[in-house]
């Protein structure tokens, strides 16, 4: 055995020592599990032994006081303002009913402004029904009746809708109800038998204001709305 052998086996043996010394010591600076899962929690890392307390946020900053996880405060923008009754009804609504969009509704309501107009000037008792709640449909049925009674006929034209906007929303149990302001220039007019003019001009653009509410069981499979008050200035 040369010299060189016998260095690196005492080397070797130097090494192996110092090792066996040192493993499984702790030198006060190791962390805790404890402290692990803290960290990896702050970084986002997965840790499966760690249970967030409920309602308390790993991250505070996540949380604004007073706002819904996850939900911005502008999300009615263009709709409502933030923190209005309108807008706190609209929040009550769509928890309800997550499907449900202020926008496509007024969509919606735009049109069935105008149907059920033309269908109560046609006197066109089938739409109507489809389109108004039960109370609503007899007290335009009632005028309907009168009209026939009389042998008068309306003429009714939309010139243009100007607005179409929400001014509340409420629930009310699993009922929604949605009141919309509608803007509207048409002309109207009613005419006897004889074709003898009556009530209106067919000659004048009228601006007319209504206000309208709609209403929906949101826990129904049935999506549509319903009629359910009138009103105008």
């Amino acid at each position: 055995m040369d010299i060189y052998t016998i260095i690196f086996l005492a080397l070797a043996v130097f090494i192996f020592v110092r090792l066996r010394a040192v493993l499984g010591q702790r030198t006060g600076s190791e962390r805790t599990p404890f402290d692990r899962a803290a960290r990896n929690a702050v970084q986002g890392a997965p840790d499966n032994h760690v249970m967030p307390v409920p309602g308390a946020p790993l991250d505070p900053a996540v949380a604004t006081a007073g706002a819904e996880p996850g939900v911005p405060s502008d999300r009615w923008r263009g709709v409502a303002e933030p923190g209005t009754p309108l807008a706190r009804g609209l929040d009550a609504v769509v928890a309800n009913d997550p499907s449900f969009d202020p926008r496509h509704f007024l969509t919606g309501a735009r049109s069935a402004y105008e149907m059920i107009v033309l269908a109560f000037a046609n006197g066109d008792r089938r739409a109507l029904r489809d389109l108004l709640s039960s109370e609503v449909y007899d007290s335009f049925d009632a005028v309907i009746k009168d009209r026939e009674k009389h042998e008068q006929k309306t003429e009714t034209r939309f010139v243009s809708i100007d607005t179409a906007e929400l001014v509340s929303a409420d629930l009310r149990d699993r009922t929604a109800q949605l009141t919309v302001r509608f803007v509207s220039q048409m002309i109207s007019v009613t005419r006897d038998k004889m074709g003898n003019i009556v009530d209106g001009n067919p000659d004048k653009v009228a601006d007319i204001t209504d206000i309208w509410t709609f209403a929906r069981d949101t826990g129904s499979r049935d999506p549509n709305w319903k009629l359910v008050g009138t009103g105008s200035h």
